[in-house]
């Protein structure tokens, strides 16, 4: 399947849910083959809808996180908060667990929604496909509207593909993966589709709303008639009242659709350092949706990064490398995560490690899967019931390590690790006791342009120096490069990491790039720049990225 922009000229597309006087969604993108399978006027009839309900809620969220983040920057600590000690005090509560399909998570895929991509997960023999319109895809018109197709065709049995060399992919695997699709945060829009509201105020859709919202349309019910259901990883969230919005638009879509409310399952992944000091309150707002939480370990480390950029020397992390789930601030942040989910009867998945194998190298491979079930094998240990893997080759290695501890459980929510006490101040020792270096410095900023280089040709998940890059490690490494900038940070070897000597090694870089026609390496060095070298912090790369750099044409 592929989803070539057509000849005809672009396409507005307007739904009112009253005659003429409520608000209206328009479709501004170019035209694309099929897209009317996906932006039906019904299904945008029900994005109106979620947007006129949930769209301020979503812009008062995005306030409190801005207060939040000048809070920290201005030396106010995270803390489990007082007011809903209550919550966390009360041991009968239980969230809803898993859903039909999710009972055994050990082994989740995750990756992009294009046919090729989709086919491959399918095919991987994982438990679980983690189908990402997040971290894993670069937003571009074609990619989003051609994941829902894809998604679509999928849940159907109908998802072939070709490619470009003549290849043929097909699914072929007698069981394949639940799906468990991740839309895009609340903090990200939807700039091909524009909301006006009853004021006559016009912004951006919410490109959560979006995903949610044409996934969950066009294909919960088949799902539910299919064994499974229709089932989120939910990104990004820093609060309960964050995870209050996601579990009214749930309930909401459940009666819109009239299925059964508890249909939906989400998983959240605990990726911001404000929500890990939230966990308990997050499942309790969800508790009639939520199927468990996830370390998300690189966006962990990029809030942690974030949080803290203007709080001094002290708290300015090493390279990139020597941030690893050992360190104390990660140790303290996953043992609570397990003990959390495992006390309201919750899964715990593990993060996704990143090395990757490579076909063309065996000995590259061999490193890389001993790595892997090294991680996997302390994920099972401490007591996560699954785990990610970015790559189809990594499922046997990641299953191997959960079948030692598993055996033929489906999970280890019995394990409910008494032992752990974590503090608030566990979380935020960031001691780790290892310097910075000359290569982590050039490898911050080879790997991001490169990376931001992708993300603009389309990609959004992409191998780097045997490494699965996506959004959460390129926003690692340009918020590290900002800190130390900042912090008048040196290295090992003396160098002081300054604007001048990053401006001299993104030229090093350019020269040393594999130009060709089409490239968008200029284009990625201006936005690293943008992104690194600016006295102001953009909360996220993806923002300026998309508004900018990303044209309709995309």
């Amino acid at each position: 399947m592929s989803i070539p922009t057509a000849t005809a000229p672009t396409r507005t597309v307007t739904a009112a849910v009253s005659a003429g006087l409520g608000p209206t969604l328009r479709i501004t993108g170019p035209r694309l083959d099929r897209q009317d399978e996906i932006l039906t006027t019904e299904a945008i009839a029900f994005l109106t809808e979620l947007h006129h309900r949930f769209g301020g809620r979503r812009h008062d969220r995005l306030a409190d996180r801005m207060r939040r983040r000048f809070e920290i920057g201005n030396g106010h600590d995270p803390r489990f908060r007082e007011d809903t000690a209550h919550i966390r005090d009360d041991a009968d509560w239980r969230v809803a667990g898993a859903g039909p399909g999710l009972e055994d998570r050990r082994v989740e895929i995750t990756g992009p929604t294009d046919p090729k991509m989709t086919i491959n997960a399918l095919n991987s023999g994982a438990n679980v496909w983690l189908a990402d319109l997040e971290d894993a895809t670069s937003p571009t018109w074609r990619n989003i509207i051609g994941g829902q197709l894809s998604l679509r065709d999928a849940i159907r049995g109908e998802l072939t593909h070709t490619s470009a060399d003549g290849r043929e992919y097909r699914v072929t695997a007698e069981q394949t993966p639940t799906v468990v699709m991740r839309p895009r945060g609340w903090h990200l829009t939807e700039k091909h589709i524009e909301f006006t509201d009853r004021s006559g105020r016009r912004l951006p859709a919410s490109a959560s709303l979006t995903d949610f919202g044409l996934y969950f349309f066009h294909n919960a019910q088949a799902l539910i008639d299919a064994g499974r259901g229709p089932y989120f990883y939910v990104a990004k969230l820093e609060s309960r009242e964050e995870a209050r919005l996601w579990n009214d638009v749930f309930s909401f879509s459940e009666e819109y659709m009239g299925i059964p409310r508890g249909s939906i399952r989400a998983t959240v992944l605990i990726e911001t350092l404000p929500a890990a000091f939230e966990m308990d309150e997050i499942l309790y707002e969800l508790r009639d949706h939520c199927a468990g939480l996830n370390a998300g370990r690189w966006d962990y480390i990029f809030s942690i990064i974030k949080n803290y950029r203007g709080r001094g020397a002290r708290f300015a992390l090493p390279d990139r490398s020597e941030v690893t789930m050992t360190v104390p601030f990660m140790r303290a942040y996953t043992e609570l995560l397990v003990q959390t989910c495992h006390k309201r009867g919750a899964h715990a998945i593990g993060g996704m490690s990143a090395f990757i194998p490579n076909r063309r190298d065996a000995a590259a491979t061999e490193r890389a899967l001993e790595k892997v079930a090294a991680d996997k094998r302390r994920e099972a240990a401490d007591g996560f019931d699954g785990t990610w893997v970015a790559h189809p080759d990594l499922v046997p290695t990641a299953r191997a390590e959960f079948d030692a501890v598993l055996g033929e459980r489906p999970h280890q929510l019995d394990r409910q690790r008494d032992d752990v006490q974590v503090t608030a101040a566990q979380l935020l020792d960031l001691r780790i006791g290892r310097p910075v270096t000359d290569a982590g410095v050039r490898e911050n900023v080879s790997v991001a342009i490169r990376y931001l280089e992708a993300w603009l040709r389309g990609q959004g998940a992409v191998a780097i120096d045997g490494l699965m890059e996506d959004a959460a490690t390129a926003e690692i490494s340009r918020s590290q490069v900002w800190q130390w900038i900042h912090q008048d940070r040196r290295t090992d070897e003396g160098t002081e990491i300054t604007v001048e000597h990053i401006e001299r090694m993104i030229g090093e870089v350019l020269a040393a790039a594999p130009r060709h026609q089409g490239d968008r390496f200029d284009d990625a060095a201006e936005l690293f720049r943008e992104v690194t070298l600016q006295p102001e912090f953009p909360a996220f790369l993806t923002l300026p990225a998309y508004s900018r750099y990303l044209t309709d044409n995309d």
